[in-house]
């Protein structure tokens, strides 16, 4: 008998870190695409680093760094704030927003870059303020770009399995998303009910994959060249 519980979980955990990673990725993308600053260099390496590093790389020094009983920063945060993050579906939500960030910052950015700069200078030439400009003018023709950011960051979410095992560990109906119940079964030998989860995962993924295709006419794969 298949647990839904995990499943559940894990399009949770995907739909609460895609919605913060628009809101963080609109301001840096905007900035990263515009700004001829020296720093935009080394900003760019950082949000491109879970692209290289090994999952569980990044989950260990989350898990150090949030630790109570090993890190000062951990221990303050559960003390004073009353947040713990190791072990915790807000770990989770942490983990994924760093491990997902390039996923949703790079379409974004390039979409940014693509623009004409005649509108922008045409948007401040009628009064419109910066904040005005990107919400009224520059959004609206990056749709494609916003589209594609948003579904690979929740398909990219959904497939986690080594940083959010490391942080957030194997507690059922707390932690244990999809992909670490795949590993358990796995492990128990439970064939079918990993074939069930997988399948499963595996439709969701293509057909999230085939809307951006059909939307964005194949804006996709003209982004990955």
């Amino acid at each position: 008998m298949i647990d839904w519980e995990p499943l559940l979980l894990t399009f949770k955990l995907a739909a609460v870190t895609t919605v913060l990673l628009v809101l963080i990725s609109i301001p840096l993308s905007y900035w990263l695409a515009y700004t001829k600053s020296r720093i935009k260099p080394v900003l760019e390496t950082l949000v491109s680093m879970p692209l290289v590093l090994p999952p569980t790389v990044l989950g260990f020094y989350l898990l150090l760094v949030f630790s109570p009983s090993n890190s000062f920063f951990g221990g303050w945060l559960q003390e004073f704030i009353g947040i713990k993050l190791v072990f915790s579906f807000p770990g989770l939500v942490f983990a994924s927003i760093i491990y997902s960030l390039p996923f949703m910052v790079h379409p974004i950015q390039a979409g940014f870059s693509g623009l004409n700069s005649k509108l922008i200078e045409a948007s401040y030439v009628l009064g419109k303020s910066k904040i005005e400009t990107l919400f009224r003018v520059l959004l609206p023709n990056i749709k494609p770009s916003l589209l594609t950011g948003i579904v690979l960051a929740f398909a990219h979410t959904i497939g986690e399995f080594g940083v959010v095992l490391m942080i957030g560990g194997n507690i059922p109906g707390k932690t244990k998303v999809a992909s670490i119940a795949i590993y358990d079964e796995v492990e128990a030998l439970n064939y079918d009910t990993a074939n069930i989860y997988s399948i499963i995962l595996f439709i969701i993924a293509f057909c999230i994959l085939l809307m951006v295709y059909t939307v964005n006419g194949g804006y996709l794969k003209k982004f990955w060249k």
